[in-house]
């Protein structure tokens, strides 16, 4: 343990880490999509897939060493039973931080299948991980405001089309898809400017987790519903990596696929608003869970 240290020799000792991990795997990934790219045949391509999850897990092995070696912080996760490697998995969660990330990963590291992010379409630009989300199928989501929509119409439902071509890849390996389903990280701002009606969180986007029921439905096993908390309350990632973070609350619940939560999302406007009732129900159970962890 490198506790001794100053907060932010401890804090750059820890990025340089991260930052040379990621380099060395994303090197190897590469090479390996580049091996699945060069032949397009299926059974090769299965092959690389596994491959590339391989790597993509030796990488989140390092990440959690680092967090070992430079970080003391104390893990409260509950709720972890009875998950497995074998199946296909839903997860959604709030999102406070970048943090978040690599919080999921620590916790459900070898539990469930590997995590594939909806990501915005801008994050393809970050350097080495970019391409690394793209060679590994991460679904790149592009959101539409208001004002474009209505000057285009022909754009509305266009990043629920990408979801749904995205998660068609999925169906042959097990997978997690995650969804931060608020579209953003919380902050007092976003939460006044969104008029959100819960205390420490954004309103959550149904869309997406909706498209991706409709095509991995039959797929899925479960819904793994997971809230996190930095009590007293949620920090940077800088914080983090300068231990600045003394505890971490995660608390997980699995839900069912039930047939009211499977239908067509951009056509059937009886479903969608069902489905946006039971997404804000849950939404609000997370928030006074959220409240109580925080406190």
């Amino acid at each position: 343990m490198l506790t001794f240290l100053p907060g932010p020799i401890r804090g750059a000792l820890s990025l340089l880490l991260y930052s040379l991990n990621t380099i060395f795997w994303c090197l190897l990934l590469f090479a390996a999509a580049l091996l699945k790219f060069l032949i397009p045949l299926k059974p090769w391509r299965r092959v690389c897939d596994k491959v590339l999850t391989l790597i993509a897990d030796s990488w989140i092995f390092c990440n959690n060493l680092n967090v070992r070696l430079t970080n003391p912080i104390r893990w409260d996760a509950r709720g972890l039973e009875g998950l497995s490697l074998d199946q296909w998995y839903l997860v959604v969660a709030n999102h406070q931080s970048w943090v978040d990330i690599l919080v999921l990963q620590k916790v459900f590291f070898r539990k469930i299948p590997f995590l594939k992010f909806f990501l915005k379409k801008e994050l393809i630009w970050v350097p080495f991980l970019g391409l690394a989300w793209w060679a590994l199928d991460f679904p790149f989501m592009k959101r539409y405001s208001p004002a474009v929509l209505k000057k285009n119409p022909r754009l509305k439902g266009k990043d629920l089309e990408i979801t749904k071509k995205a998660c068609e890849k999925f169906q042959h390996i097990p997978v997690s898809i995650m969804n931060f389903v608020e579209g953003t990280r919380f902050s007092p701002e976003k939460q006044r400017r969104q008029g959100s009606p819960y205390a420490h969180l954004l309103t959550p986007k149904s869309g997406g987790m909706a498209f991706a029921l409709g095509v991995m439905g039959e797929r899925i096993s479960r819904i793994v519903n997971v809230t996190i908390a930095y009590p007293p309350g949620p920090n940077n990632f800088w914080a983090f990596l300068c231990g600045k973070i003394g505890e971490v609350k995660v608390r997980v619940e699995t839900l069912p696929v039930t047939r009211e939560l499977l239908g067509d999302y951009l056509t059937d406007g009886r479903y969608r608003r069902r489905f946006q009732l039971w997404l804000n129900g849950l939404w609000h159970e997370k928030d006074e869970l959220l409240g109580r962890l925080s406190s």
